[in-house]
Formats: structure tokens, sequence, C-alpha cells
């Protein structure tokens, strides 16, 4: 495979470009395709069928661009969809998942906390990886509707988003949880609001770093690393509208971007 290549990057809507952050710090030669599939986020309430079909027209789009590997920057598409397009396609596809074992790890108090959209909850990859840790540690979950209609707006309710915050994660203190897994790749950019609420001796967890160094991994595995001397290129698209996206995106990238159409 051609190093020079691109890799694909996708999430429903803003909430990868923390993933894609951190691919672009660890491997800053790789250029990256970026797709927020923002007319149709978020993906949590959607059923199965509708995931797998978006993600397969998404990974359909990143391989007419001859990309050499696809990210699902996503935890409800991968508890959706991944198996599935790694059984149709021969590129390689990282998933990713809620952080339970470095959580379970880290815990003092022998009990954590997941926060994370309906559809990841609920699927059967979840609770797979829910029950390997059961008897190490208990594991409250708290599904999280709204948050990530707040924080795709360009510009986001603080309030609504503090309060939907309080609500959330208080329960879970009082049950003694002592680790915060953020379970959406969209909750890290509202960390700040959640530490506010949770208090400094919370941790709080995510798995943008593992998922960046898993790629890398990948491509050194596959011998198509981007080379020393290429300088990595990140394009955006959405499905959203342009303008709202472009104000988003930036937002989030912390620069302005152009984002073209998909």
């Amino acid at each position: 495979m051609n190093p020079d290549r691109p890799v694909g990057v996708f999430d429903s809507g803003v909430g990868g470009l923390s993933i894609l952050k951190k691919i672009h710090q660890h491997l800053p030669h790789e250029c990256l395709l970026y797709v927020a599939d923002s007319a149709h986020a978020p993906y949590g309430p959607k059923g199965i069928a509708f995931i797998l079909e978006r993600s397969k027209a998404i990974v359909d789009f990143f391989l007419a661009a001859e990309v050499k590997a696809v990210v699902v920057a996503c935890n409800t598409a991968t508890a959706a969809a991944v198996e599935e397009l790694r059984a149709e396609y021969t590129i390689p596809i990282i998933g990713m998942e809620p952080a339970i074992k470095p959580a379970a790890v880290k815990s003092q108090s022998g009990v954590i906390a997941v926060l994370a959209t309906e559809g990841t909850l609920a699927s059967d990859k979840f609770v797979d990886l829910k029950s390997r840790f059961d008897k190490q540690v208990e594991i409250i979950t708290q599904p999280c509707p709204g948050l990530v209609e707040q924080i795709e707006q360009s510009q986001p309710d603080l309030k609504v988003i503090a309060e939907l915050v309080r609500q959330y994660v208080l329960p879970l203190l009082a049950k003694g949880a002592d680790t915060l897994v953020l379970g959406c790749t969209h909750y890290t950019f509202i960390t700040e609001q959640i530490r506010a609420v949770a208090g400094d001796g919370i941790a709080i967890i995510d798995t943008d770093d593992a998922v960046a160094r898993r790629l890398g991994s990948v491509l050194a595995d596959e011998q198509c690393l981007a080379p020393a001397e290429q300088s990595g290129v990140v394009q955006f698209f959405s499905s959203g509208d342009r303008a709202v996206q472009e104000t988003l995106l930036s937002a989030c990238w912390g620069e302005p971007v152009s984002v073209r159409r998909f």
C-alpha cells in the first residue's frame, strides 16, 4: 500500500475531532480526511441498520479518495458497525471503545462510571466489554441525551450543558464513582464542565491517545507510515450546512478550517 495515501477519520459530527487532533499530534506526517456526518447527528438514538448504512457510505467515500486506513472516531458507530465494516472492506479499520480497562486499574473506590450515548450503552459490543470487568469493579452506566445535540451547535447553550452535566454526573458521584469514562468523543469537548462538577479528585478518562497510538501501530505493521518529509495535510468534509459546519469545526479544531460538502 502506498504510504503517501491519506487516512480517513469519521464521526457522526464534531466529536471525532478530539481523536483527529491526537492523530495529527502523534502522526504529523499523515494526511488526514475527516468526515463529520452532522446532518445525521447524533447517532446515539438511531438504529443499528441506519448507523451501518451511514458508516458504509462514508467508508465508500474514503475508498474513492484512496485512503490507506479508516478510523471510526465514534463509539456508537464502532459498536454498531465496525465488525461489519471489517468483514466487507480489506483496508485496516480502527475502532474504539470506552476506556473501562484503564479506568478499572485506576479506580481506588472500585466504582467507575461510563458516560455515553444510548446506542453505545445498549450495544452488544459494550455489554461484552462491561462483562469482562464486572467482577473487578462496579460499573455504572449513564446515558447522556442532549449533550451531543448541544455540542453540535455553533453556539451551544452553556447553561444547558452545565445543567445536563450536573444531572448526569452528580448521581454517579453519590454512588461512589471515583473515575469517569468519557464513552463518547463529543464529551471530550466539555471536559472542563465535567471537571467543574466532579471536582479535582475524580479521574476523567478518554481514549483519544490510545486510538492515535493504535493507528500508528497498525500503519507501522502495514509498512505504510507516511514518509518523514511529507507534510500532513488535514481536509474536512461534512454532510451538514457548510457555513454552520465551518464555524463549528473551526471552533473545535482551534483554527479556521475550510469544510467541503460530503
